[in-house]
């Protein structure tokens, strides 16, 4: 079985697996707004958790402007929250975290170990996540983003202004379209959503959701890369921006 198809089977078995529960994606990162500053966020749903706890796990925290050139940036620790250094003004900030690898025991507990080190592990896999978020209007496409293995890219050069408009996303793994991937219109407001599955071009359509923030996400497990520790690969992709008020 060659790459494309293992990963085909892969996330046919993830959505399975997530069709057929009840329970929340996985938690994801995002950035938001908080005390007027833009902070990444790390969590599930409406629930996020101490950022700078992770600050160790992130492997990448990059801003572009609105032609996709490298801007200055960083993250600054201010309590629990990591705050995104945007002096320079970027259209686009983005940020990878590798969570490392888990593993589930038979009594449903989840370690942080590869699943030669769980007696009857029964899933195991390591858990990567990306979060791109669009401050202002782009002169072009969005680019692929360097470290970005699963990324969420508008289709439109623009994009929707209104709540409820039509949305065209394609997910891209590897920098090319992807088919089965998991996405989500609202992770923050409405994790438990039956996600919709990316089609043979990558392409997915979505009503938006707010006319505030938006988190959209994409999960998609590949094939692992050390077997004996994991089955897969987790990754999960998030893109986020904001539309503005309605005038009244």
């Amino acid at each position: 079985m060659n790459r494309l198809h293992r990963i085909a089977a892969l996330a046919a078995l993830a959505t399975a697996a997530v069709l057929s529960s009840t329970a929340a994606q996985a938690h994801g990162i995002w950035f938001a707004q908080r005390s007027g500053e833009l902070a990444l966020i790390y969590g599930e749903g409406a629930d996020d958790l101490d950022m700078v706890k992770r600050q160790p796990l992130i492997t990448a925290i990059t801003a572009y402007d609105a032609s996709g050139h490298p801007v200055p940036t960083a993250l600054e620790a201010s309590g629990r929250l990591l705050i995104v250094d945007t002096k320079e003004r970027p259209a686009i900030v983005a940020a990878v975290l590798d969570n490392g690898t888990w593993s589930k025991t038979p009594e449903g507990k989840w370690l942080k170990k590869g699943k030669n080190e769980v007696p009857g592990a029964l899933t195991s896999g390591h858990n990567l996540k990306y979060a791109v978020h669009l401050r202002s209007p782009l002169s072009g496409p969005l680019p692929r983003l360097p470290g970005h293995t699963l990324q969420i890219v508008p289709m439109d050069s623009t994009l929707p202004e209104k709540l409820g408009q039509d949305l065209r996303l394609r997910v891209l793994y590897q920098g090319k379209p992807v088919a089965g991937a998991l996405v989500l219109g609202d992770f923050v407001n409405d994790p438990d959503a039956k996600p919709i599955e990316s089609g043979a071009d990558g392409s997915v359509v979505l009503k938006v959701r707010n006319q505030g923030l938006n988190v959209i996400t994409a999960q998609l497990a590949t094939p692992p890369e050390d077997p004996v520790k994991t089955d897969k690969v987790e990754h999960l992709a998030s893109l986020s921006f904001v539309l503005a008020h309605a005038p009244e």
